[in-house]
């Protein structure tokens, strides 16, 4: 047989089961005492109905405090397992490139479970705090209390729930956006580190995307591209980097390091036939510094001999903005045989002259602008006219990102000469013996002509006492050959 358990029935049962008793005491006993009797159990009924709405009340409440203590408990664990796989992670071999989403996910997830755990905390506070509350203004309201002459408690300002949980979520919304963005600066602040430590080690790629004659498509020159090597299977593109780079004051770093590899590519077209050059670029940083501008200039006028196949590249909006300092050391790196090539075109607003005159024998215009000037109806110059007017000054006009067969046949009727882009070439890595330095000339006649080698005389040693080799008597000369016309009239002679 089942216990018996009162804190099972329903509060209203107690209530009922007095009042049916007080009506039967009362009809079985039609006395004044059986009705008195009969409402004194009423009342007792309604009493232990109210006792036991109690007790049920404060039964919910602790099971509502224990379940929040569950979930703190809960939370607590997982955040436990999360820096445990936090620690996993940072103990695999994976690159770091790879690694910074995984922690960054990590650091999410453990921003968002501290924040749930404060969260519950707060609910079991509030559900203290309300207790307190409620017993506080029970006893100042009770009778006793107004009995004897003690102020009544105002009743407590109501709430609006709706506003108060747009608050919370207002506040938890700006805690995980304050958490997200520690968890980007942690992130940028890794793969600084990381893009640091590969320029410090020198791991720079140069890659070459050639500049083609068009309409033959006949390699004229190269540019030579940036690439930043982070591991054997990471190689990052320029605006994955430059924009570290740059901020951490290295553009000048990384612009010597392209110049000295651009320098050796040069030095290896110049052994080649035709006219070929290679571009290189230099960052922004460079540009407006002169002391990093003379420094590239000590560079070139150190290899002077190479700078007639080099042609850097120059932004329209830094040559517009170049200070009288930096104008002089252009003038210098051209006297020294160095080629500019006007990058970046905002508009056509050129003037050729001054263009050849600055030291620039080259203009490279993208091919979305010139085709977006030619059908504009109040473009600055045509673009058909512009080839011609720049190859007056003894300017090219380069059409730059071309990306297909139909835009080529579009730069070709507008009368461009030169062409670069995806659909002659990708950027392609430089073979490394292209950075070899040159053997010297002497081994190198060796090795074309080991003869000589061989026939050299060879050098004896001077001790004294020791007598001196005679020199070697001159080869003896060839018999001369005599006809047999003449042999035979001596013989018969």
């Amino acid at each position: 047989m089942a216990r018996f358990r009162p804190n099972a029935l329903h509060p209203l049962a107690s209530a009922v089961t007095g009042l049916a008793a007080g009506a039967v005491l009362t009809l079985l006993w039609p006395v004044p005492l059986g009705a008195a009797l009969g409402l004194v159990l009423v009342g007792l009924g309604a009493m232990g109905a109210i006792w036991q709405a109690e007790r049920r009340s404060l039964a919910q409440r602790e099971q509502v405090l224990a379940a929040v203590g569950e979930v703190k408990v809960r939370l607590a664990t997982n955040a436990i397992r999360l820096d445990a796989l936090s620690k996993r992670v940072e103990q695999m071999p994976m690159r770091d490139a790879d690694a910074a989403p995984a922690r960054a996910a990590i650091n999410e997830l453990t921003a968002e479970v501290g924040l749930l755990g404060d969260l519950i905390h707060q609910v079991a506070t509030t559900l203290a705090d309300h207790d307190a509350t409620l017993a506080t203004l029970q006893s100042r309201t009770s009778p006793a209390a107004a009995s004897e002459g003690q102020p009544v408690a105002a009743p407590p300002v109501v709430v609006d729930p709706e506003a108060a949980r747009q608050e919370r979520l207002r506040v938890v919304a700006a805690e995980r956006a304050e958490a997200a963005k520690l968890a980007e600066e942690r992130a940028a602040a890794e793969q600084a580190s990381v893009i640091s430590a590969a320029l410090s080690e020198g791991r720079v790629e140069v890659h070459l995307q050639p500049i083609v004659q068009l309409p033959q498509r006949r390699t004229r020159g190269y540019e030579a591209l940036v690439r930043l090597r982070i591991d054997e299977n990471t190689l990052l593109l320029p605006h994955e980097f430059i924009p570290v780079i740059e901020e951490r004051g290295f553009g000048p770093t990384l612009d010597a390091l392209v110049l000295t590899r651009a320098l050796a590519i040069a030095r290896h077209l110049g052994a080649k036939p035709g006219e070929l050059f290679v571009s290189c670029n230099f960052s922004t940083a460079t540009w407006n510094s002169s002391k990093a501008l003379a420094t590239l200039s000590r560079i070139l006028d150190k290899y002077r001999e190479h700078t007639g196949h080099l042609v850097v590249e120059m932004p329209q909006k830094v040559f517009r903005g170049l200070d009288p300092t930096s104008l002089g050391l252009l003038g210098a790196m051209s006297a020294n045989g160095v080629r500019f090539a006007l990058d970046e075109l905002a508009d056509l607003r050129l003037d050729p002259v001054a263009l050849f005159d600055r030291g620039i024998r080259f203009v490279k215009a993208p091919a979305a602008l010139l085709m977006e000037q030619a059908e504009s109806q109040s473009a600055d110059i045509a673009p058909a006219d512009l080839a011609a007017l720049l190859a007056r000054a003894s300017v090219v006009l380069i059409a730059d990102q071309v990306g297909d067969d139909p835009t080529v046949a579009d730069m070709i009727d507008l009368g461009v000469t030169m062409g670069q882009g995806l659909v002659f070439s990708p950027p392609r890595p430089v073979k490394p013996d292209v950075f070899a330095e040159p053997a010297p000339a002497a081994a190198a006649v060796a090795a074309h002509e080991p003869s000589l080698a061989i026939v050299a005389e060879p050098r004896t040693a001077e001790v004294v006492g020791y007598p001196v080799p005679a020199p070697a008597s001159p080869p003896e000369a060839p018999p001369e050959r005599q006809s047999f016309r003449s042999v035979l009239r001596r013989a018969t002679a």
